[in-house]
Parts: C-alpha cells; structure tokens; sequence
C-alpha cells in the first residue's frame, strides 16, 4: 500500500480467523488506521488483494466518531435493535387476534406463526434485548440526561461512547476497533474487557492501553519497517517474545558486520592497497560509542534542576456546578519526586480537580498554597497542547521553551529522537503534524519546561506505546512533582506512588503505591 512516494506496508500477508483477538500495535504513523481502512474496503491496496468471506458483517469504531445527527443517543441504539421490535410488533398483533378466541383453520396459523415468531426472537436474542441495551449505557455512564441529548450536542468523548455502544449492540461477526478506551473509566475498561473476550466472531484492537491489550488480546501484531510481525499470546507475551528476536537480530548482525569486514579487507588486498585503511574504520566501529541509554539522556536533561521538598499543600477543596458536587472537602499535599495518579469514575471530579490546580476554574471554597514562588509552578499538558503555535517548526517551539532554551540544543534534540521525531520531523510546522505528534510536541514541552510540576490529564491518549515508555521513564526520573489523571492502568503502575481515589460524591481519599498494590491481581 502506497500514498504516492510513502510506502505504508509492502508484502503484507495477514489472515483473521474466528476466535482471533489481535492486538494491532505500532508508532504513530506506521498504518494501523490504513490496515482497517483496507480490510474494511474503503481503500484499496496498490498492489495484492484483500478477501472478505461473503456475507460477513464488518462492524468498525473509529477514535474519530463516525456519528453524526439529531436523532438522540436512545434514537440510535434503538435502530440497532429495530428487527427485535418488529418480531415484538407481530408478537402483539398476534395476540390481539388471539384475545378474539378464534376457530379451526385460523386458530392454527395464528399458533403457527406465534411459534415461529417465538424462534425468531430466540436467533435474535430478542428477550434479553433491553437489558443489554441498559447494560451497555450503564456501564459506559450514561445518565439520563446523556440519553436523551441529539448526537450532535454530544461532547467528543460522549459521541465515542455512544458510537462505541451502537457498535456493541449490533454484535457483528467481526469487530474492528480503533482506540476504543480512550474516553472510559477504569470500571468501563474492566467490563469491555469481559465484553471482549466473550466474542464469539473476531477482534481486531488497535490500543496504546497495555494492561488492556493483556487483558483482550491472543495474537499481537506490530507495523514495523511497512511489514506485519506477529507475536502469539497477549501484550506480555509479546513483550518477552520480541526482545528475545531483537536479540537474536543483533547477534546475527554482529556477524554479518564481521563478515562484511573481513571481505573488505579481502577485496582490498586484491586492489593493492592495504588493508590499513580499512582495519582502522573497523576499530573505529568497535570503539565509536554506542546509543545513550534512555535513562541517561533524561536524567542528563534534569541534571540542576533543584526542587523544594514540599511543592503544593491542598486544603478542603470544594466545587459544585449548580446542584451537583464535583470535589468535596478535597486536601492532599505534593512532596518533591512524588507522582500522584488521580482515578475515580467519569464524571467524579478528576479533571475539576486538575483545572482548579491551574487556575483554569475558580474554585468555591479551600486553599491551594503553592511551595514554590518563581513563576514557573507548574506545567499544564492540556494547556500546552492547547497553546502550541502551529506555525512554528518542532524544533524550535521545543528549544525555545523555558529550561530547553538553556540546555545543548543536541541533548534536547536526541530526547525529541527518543520521542520518535525523526531528524526531519524536527524541521517540520506542527501544522502539518498528526493529532499524536502535536501531543507528543506538547508532552516535550511539559517534561523540559523546568516546572517543579508537572499536571497531565490522560497524557497517554495520543500517544503510541513506545512514545508512552519515554514519558514514563521521563517521568520516573523528574526531581519534582507529577499529577496524572489517567485511566491506563500500566501506565499507573509504572509511574505512581501515591493515588488519590475519587468517590462518586465528589470526596477524595489518598492511597500510598499504585493501582496493582490497591488491587493485587485479581483485576
């Protein structure tokens, strides 16, 4: 598959079965999005072919809602459920008839076809049918209010949901989801989770969300250099399965590279002219140094910066918006190299709570005192992203910003490299930047700003895995503060070591460790 000159994937062989539940992983960029495009037909491939099994329903959920209109939520569920209400229909007039008591010939064809309404309504799993439908809007939070709202009043997030429950009712054979966790709780997660797995079709997932992809998946398949490489079992497996190939790569490579200068030199005796040169560009090789370890370049990035012990004290916090609460007597405090993971429910006052921190909302009563006094308390990721000049090249909206503008343009530059911006990714404007780059821009920005905290409300939403491994070690090694509101939870695990826990009415509690020590395993 070609954009013209771009080449997406060449020699790709791909087969999904029934019972397969692949998870499709890959940089910003590599495809993933192309590769359902083409299974679903709405592109066709450059060269080779794509089979669809006749008669198979094909359903897709797009990041982006496809949803659109003024019909409500309601509305649009129940025309997925439209065959079911029509047996109900027939099922009804049948019966008045019936109430009449009458005779022979047509008593009989009405007990005929009562019965084979009755078997269809079991194919159609008709009786269950309105308890799935408030089951799927329960568990993705939709109040009544949400319901009831046409589609194009919807918030983003709140037209994904609904597009992603429309998706679940209509059940077909195969299901291909791009990002569908990005706007649900913790507790929506989990109950997708045994959605999923209860497929009796096929499931291709496209997730940035490992704990996840760990959860659903039996096959990962990465979108590496335009080829498909699959890893048999979930996220784990995949993890261990591809460092033991990369290893075995480089040892393959390593002789390869010995080989290949043992031939030079050949070559170059059989030309007379020595094999001096060559022996020196081999030593050079041996002793040229190799790749800086992550680690390295983002604890070289924070080499200076100083930080208080105590950054912010947060005292009886309250908010309400009309009659609903959203935070309720809230207090915590921050202490320097503390990262504080904020989970609750949707709705529950999360991001509030973020919004209050940087003055983005007033709040009604409670004190936020601030440890540091230099202007620079905190960095705002959604403000950044918000922010960024499009205009500008990647490079220089990153290098002019605060503690980057002090610091070798070439360290800054190698932490872009590891945020997989290529060297002509960095001359590039971020007009002309994907929805992940930009957030990618933004997230550099946070990490470099030299705040003493740093606020992220779900960072990892745009960002491909690899990208969402750097923040974490970046955010691992920071001196100061984090506040992270997010629903990954391998991303919890990795970067927590405090959690404040949100309850439905608004009160917060605090929780020393991460989201497997509150849990253990048995989520």
């Amino acid at each position: 598959m070609s954009f013209e000159s771009n080449v997406i994937f060449r020699d790709v062989f791909f087969r999904l079965s029934k019972g397969d539940r692949i998870g499709l992983i890959g940089k910003n960029g590599t495809g993933k999005t192309t590769l359902l495009e083409l299974m679903l037909g709405r592109v066709e491939p450059t060269d080779g072919t794509v089979s669809v099994d006749q008669g198979l329903e094909i359903g897709y959920f797009s990041q982006f809602s496809e949803l659109r209109g003024e019909s409500t939520v309601l509305d649009v569920l129940h025309e997925v459920s439209a065959p079911v209400h029509a047996v109900e229909q027939a099922l009804r007039e049948v019966e008045v008839v019936l109430e009449r008591e009458p005779t022979g010939k047509e008593m009989d064809d009405l007990l005929d076809r009562q019965a084979s309404l009755f078997e269809e309504m079991e194919q159609l799993d008709g009786w269950n049918c309105a308890l799935r439908m408030e089951t799927v809007l329960t568990k993705l939070g939709f109040s009544e209010v949400h319901r009831e709202r046409p589609i194009d009043q919807l918030s983003g997030g709140w037209r994904n949901r609904a597009a992603l429950a429309k998706i679940l009712l209509e059940a077909p054979s195969v299901l291909l989801m791009d990002e569908p966790t990005n706007f649900l709780d913790i507790a929506g997660l989990i109950w997708l989770e045994e959605w999923f797995n209860k497929l009796p079709g096929a499931l291709v997932l496209v997730s940035h969300d490992r704990h996840f992809l760990d959860q659903v998946v039996n096959m990962v398949v990465e979108i590496e250099n335009s080829r498909l490489q699959e890893y048999e079992g979930a996220f784990t497996d995949y993890v261990g399965e591809k460092y033991r190939r990369l290893k075995t790569l480089e040892r393959q490579f390593e002789h390869e590279e010995a080989l290949l200068a043992h031939e030079a030199i050949a070559i170059d005796r059989r030309n007379a002219i020595g094999g001096r040169k060559h022996k020196r560009r081999l030593a050079n090789i041996k002793k040229r140094k190799g790749p800086q370890p992550v680690d390295k370049i983002i604890t070289g990035i924070y080499r200076g910066l100083s930080v208080p012990d105590v950054l912010c004290t947060v005292e009886q916090l309250s908010k309400s918006y009309d009659d609903q609460t959203v935070l309720r007597d809230v207090s915590f405090e921050l202490r320097r190299k503390e990262r504080l993971a904020v989970l609750g429910p949707n709705g529950c006052g999360k991001t509030t709570l973020l919004r209050v921190l940087t003055d983005n909302e007033q709040r009604d009563s409670g004190e936020i005192h601030w440890g540091v006094r230099n202007n620079v308390e905190f960095a705002y990721y959604n403000e950044m992203l918000d922010e960024l000049d499009l205009d500008d090249t990647v490079t220089h909206e990153v290098n002019t910003f605060r503690m980057a503008l002090n610091a070798p343009r070439k360290v800054v530059n190698q932490f872009l490299t590891l945020l997989q911006f290529s060297e002509m990714d960095l001359r590039r404007k971020l007009s002309t930047l994907s929805g992940g780059q930009r957030a990618r821009v933004a997230l550099a920005k946070c990490l470099l700003s030299g705040a003493p905290v740093i606020v992220l409300d779900e960072p990892t939403n745009h960002l491909d895995v690899t990208s969402t491994q750097v923040m974490e070690r970046a955010l691992v090694h920071f001196p100061g503060s984090v506040v992270v509101v997010s629903h990954d939870r391998f991303f919890i695990d990795k970067v927590a070591t405090r959690l404040l826990l949100f309850e439905p009415d608004g009160s917060a509690s605090s929780l020393k460790g991460n989201w497997t020590r509150m849990h253990g395993n048995a989520s």
